[in-house]
């Protein structure tokens, strides 16, 4: 399978996971989400992005 099959764009990451462009660089600054770069773009693989939002806290309770 091809390498960049398995990498999403900074774009698609904050549209999948509903974050803003500067939640996602605090994220990468932080240390917590890792990027590729290919040139100038920037990437991230599925797998790093699946183990960010995994390790998301919870909050439990009731919705009101």
């Amino acid at each position: 399978m091809d390498v960049q099959s398995h990498l999403i764009t900074v774009a698609d990451f904050l549209r999948l996971y509903s974050v803003s462009r500067t939640t996602f660089y605090r994220e990468v600054a932080a240390g917590r989400l890792r990027i590729l770069k290919l040139g100038t773009a920037s990437r991230v693989k599925t797998d790093d992005a699946e183990r960010w939002a995994a390790s998301l806290p919870v909050k439990e309770g009731s919705a009101l």
